[in-house]
């Protein structure tokens, strides 16, 4: 009897450790292993994404890249430049006040010479290269 009992006691333990509780436990060993690194990348990409994007130097790919922000309206953005204030999106109609309010924080529009100069380094940037 007592020999039985062990023998499936033994049986049961093996069955629990081949169901998904112990392949859950080597998951989880292998995410957290992963989380240095994750981790690391997090912080540069979100230095990245807060820093404004200029409404007259930026493509119409990166414009795109803002929330309810698409093509056709990275495009009409590109078509009313130059912008002396960023909220010119509203008042020359490009963007309606909802859109406007969830992208006001990640624009910004420099104004003439530094705007100017912006893009005038980036061609002879190309060049050097």
């Amino acid at each position: 009897m007592n020999r039985l009992i062990k023998t499936l006691l033994l049986i049961a333990s093996l069955t629990f450790l081949n169901t998904g509780a112990f392949a859950a436990k080597e998951d989880a060993k292998a995410v957290s292993a992963d989380k240095p690194a994750a981790a690391a990348a997090a912080p540069a990409a979100k230095a990245k994404a807060s820093a404004p994007m200029d409404l007259n130097t930026a493509s119409e790919k990166e414009l795109a890249t803002l929330p309810q922000i698409g093509e056709v309206r990275a495009k009409a953005i590109v078509a009313g430049r130059p912008y002396a204030r960023k909220d010119e999106l509203v008042s020359k109609k490009i963007l309606g006040q909802k859109v406007y309010d969830g992208i006001k924080d990640s624009v910004i529009a420099k104004q003439g010479a530094s705007a100017a100069a912006d893009k005038k380094a980036a061609p002879a940037a190309d060049k050097k290269k």
